[in-house]
């Protein structure tokens, strides 16, 4: 696990410049650091960088810059491939001067091409030069564990893991592209290809990017679509089968992760995939395992007697840390530094401190991520379940609403809330992402009018056409996977632990497991209403039923509470009348006013379209990233 970051360019960089964008990642790698300098046909010269979190071969044999032993080709790399050792007897004709995941790699490409991404089970972001082909490829892992941006510009690339070492490099317009931010306001993350700035794009999971005599080219070699589409032609045949196959993968996947040279502990929240993992996990280990979880004092979300009682009937080695809610505010002045672009998932805070707690004891943590995206974890699966039944009623009242003699009588609007929500749910692009209330006429009306000939991205994603499943459920699990999963869960997960040079690693989001859990009938993941029916008849045979049946609490944040109490008089600040006018980005009448009512009218709860803490939350946490960066002179 490291930070990588390089460019190909006609205009100079000096050292002492790439220097300085490297070591703006040192918190991802603080073991070592390299860069390096290339001449490449057509005037361009080539950087390569590193920062260094040794976890495989610990010598100087693993620094990076990498070259291969003929020097064709040299690699920078974020990431693990849990596989290569298996691989490595395959390239036996490679003359490997180290034992480190890096040098298959490049043995990989020499022998295979770019076609050997396929072969790699991992997480990963790769930048690889070869000096033959006058090429340099960018791959990003399947499903987006490991984040990679690049700015293209003039026929010049730069990239990096974060956004940080583009910021700092020379030349760099830090122009903030305002057509994302309507959809950043509702979705609270910014998903690829999209980024906070103009010209600066995520590399989207499952892709390959190569720059060559000035153009690049991408595409994909893996994707949520294709691989439901393929998987799913080839159900497995009986939930026996099925329950055997999957347990039998996720045992791989976590003896694989099991793999390191440094101490490896597990998250473990007391929930089912975190309780299923780190039992595999102890199973395959002789010692009793470092298990860490996070404690808090408002009983309503405090999940660690759950997490102890797995953790002793387990038999781990367990640490357990109470926080208060003054522990977690001091963690929000740390986000704008460490999350790169406005980031507003209000779990990211909890997670950088029990990531925190597990870097006292373990440089590797495995993590339960991606159980319930798969497995149709969430509750919103089960309200667009409901949603689907009830869609054509809908259609039937939003027709009527709609009748010339009664829409002039607003009758759509003076319908329950409930209702309402089913009725306007008419865009076949977006059907399973239903809104409440007003959201997403709100996260429009913030922003500013748009410079002529930019356009706003839609709040909602306008894809669900391209998903082959005509199950409601089936197809947000996909359009979650592609967007909620690799733009929030482990872009949270990666800068958390990444705060703290932790290396997070996730067996359920394993390739053989996510191509296998395609083939499982959606009927073994959500059996009667019972959501990840197959991986919780997993986790039983490991844990007794009674220490792991019951409601999800996940990670508690008192937003509402913040907002109107300690963060209130920062937020105010920044809907000051001169600070925007300053900004220029967000509309200077609309946005006072909605936050004035938002103070005034309290917290309405759920299921009444008037809760909006959540968008009140995402501005904040934008304007404390304009605030941080733009006010401390870093762009």
């Amino acid at each position: 696990m490291c930070g990588i970051c390089g460019y190909i360019r006609r205009r100079e960089v000096t050292p002492e410049q790439l220097k300085r964008m490297n070591d703006t990642m040192s918190h991802r790698g603080p073991d070592d650091s390299g860069e390096e300098f290339f001449e490449m046909a057509g005037g361009y010269r080539v950087g390569l960088a590193q920062r260094r979190l040794s976890i495989l071969d610990l010598s100087a044999l693993g620094h990076q810059p990498m070259h291969s032993a003929d020097g064709r080709v040299i690699v920078v790399y974020n990431g693990e491939i849990y596989n290569f050792r298996e691989l490595r007897k395959e390239l036996a004709d490679y003359p490997f001067r180290s034992d480190c995941d890096t040098e298959v790699i490049i043995a990989a490409y020499l022998k295979w091409g770019i076609s050997c991404v396929n072969r790699f089970n991992g997480m990963f972001a790769i930048a690889l030069f070869d000096r033959e082909e006058e090429a340099v490829y960018l791959i990003r892992d399947r499903i987006g564990k490991k984040p990679l941006y690049y700015w293209y510009e003039g026929e010049e690339l730069v990239f990096a893991s974060e956004l940080k070492p583009l910021m700092a490099c020379p030349d760099f317009q830090a122009k903030i592209d305002r057509g994302v931010l309507s959809r950043y306001l509702f979705q609270q993350y910014i998903n690829a290809p999209e980024s906070v700035f103009e010209n600066v794009f995520k590399l989207t999971p499952g892709a390959v990017l190569k720059f060559q005599g000035g153009q690049i080219q991408t595409w994909s070699y893996w994707n949520v679509r294709e691989a439901y589409e393929g998987a799913a032609k080839y159900p497995v045949k009986s939930y026996e089968e099925a329950k055997e196959q999957l347990k039998a993968l996720l045992q791989r996947a976590v003896s694989l992760r099991m793999i390191a040279d440094v101490p490896l502990g597990s998250f473990l929240s007391g929930g089912y995939d975190s309780s299923l993992v780190t039992a595999m996990a102890q199973a395959h280990s002789a010692e009793p395992v470092k298990t860490f979880s996070i404690g808090f004092y408002e009983e309503s979300y405090n999940e660690a007697p759950y997490a102890r009682a797995v953790a002793d009937y387990l038999g781990t080695a367990h640490t357990e840390l109470m926080i208060t809610e003054a522990d977690m505010l001091q963690m929000v002045e740390s986000i704008p530094k460490y999350y790169d672009e406005p980031f507003a998932d209000p779990s990211q805070i909890p997670t950088m401190l029990v990531c925190q707690l597990a870097r006292e004891q373990v440089t590797v943590a495995l993590s339960g991520d991606g159980g319930d995206e798969f497995y149709c974890g969430y509750n919103i699966y089960e309200k667009v379940a409901q949603a689907q039944k009830l869609d054509a009623l809908g259609g039937l009242v939003h027709g009527i609403c709609n009748l010339p003699g009664i829409r002039r009588f607003g009758m759509e609007k003076k319908l329950p809330f409930k209702v309402r929500v089913i009725a306007g749910n008419r865009d076949r692009e977006s059907k399973t992402q239903f809104s409440a209330g007003n959201y997403p006429g709100m996260a429009r009306d913030m922003v500013g009018g748009l410079p002529s000939g930019k356009c706003a991205l839609p709040v909602h994603y306008p894809v669900e056409s391209g998903y082959p499943a005509g199950d409601w459920q089936i197809c947000r699990m996909l359009l979650d996977m592609d967007t909620y999963l690799p733009g929030d869960i482990l872009c949270k997960m990666d800068r958390a632990s990444m705060k703290y040079s932790l290396e997070a690693r996730c067996p359920i989001l394993d390739p053989d497991v996510m191509d296998f859990s395609y083939r499982i009938p959606h009927s073994y993941k959500y059996a009667a209403g019972d959501k990840k029916h197959i991986l919780k008849d997993i986790a039983y045979d490991y844990v007794p039923r009674e220490l792991l049946e019951r409601p999800k609490k996940g990670f508690g944040v008192p937003l509402d509470k913040w907002l109107r109490g300690p963060l209130k008089e920062q937020l105010l600040c920044y809907v000051d009348n001169g600070f925007l006018k300053r900004q220029n980005i967000f509309d200077e009448s609309y946005v006072p006013k909605l936050l004035r009512s938002y103070l005034e009218t309290g917290d309405r709860g759920s299921g009444t379209g008037e809760n909006y803490s959540g968008m009140i939350w995402a501005f904040f946490v934008f304007q404390q990233w304009y605030a941080y960066f733009y006010g401390n002179s870093n762009m």
